[in-house]
């Protein structure tokens, strides 16, 4: 199954590069319906770019203060400089507490195809 997402410019260019292998995303209902071995195209929100890539795991967790804890946060879009100061309070710029709660997060791993 084919997946449609968007993405700004910075996480676009990170796995592009083969720098971002994990994408961070609540696990409501359009996520739910991704599976390992399917294929997501991310588009780049300013640019209209698009890119393919193939899942290779789902990592599911109540929120991501948990998920920030149990992945490698250089894989989730992080740079070296970032990494110090990381922390899931990051994430609470897309998705509050709330919905986090209520639906769960997924760190979706993905591999350039």
């Amino acid at each position: 199954m084919e997946h449609e997402m968007r993405l700004d410019q910075d996480p676009f260019q990170m796995i592009k590069n083969g720098q971002k292998t994990i994408e961070l995303r609540l696990y409501d209902e359009k996520r739910r319906k991704i599976a390992v071995g399917d294929t997501i195209v991310f588009t780049e929100t300013k640019t209209s770019e698009r890119m393919r890539v193939i899942v290779t795991d789902l990592h599911v967790f109540p929120t991501f203060s948990e998920l920030y804890r149990a992945l490698p946060l250089a894989s989730c879009g992080y740079t070296e400089a970032e990494l110090e100061t990381a922390t899931s309070d990051d994430m609470l710029a897309y998705y509050s507490l709330a919905r986090q709660q209520q639906h769960g997060v997924v760190g979706i791993g993905i591999a350039k195809l």
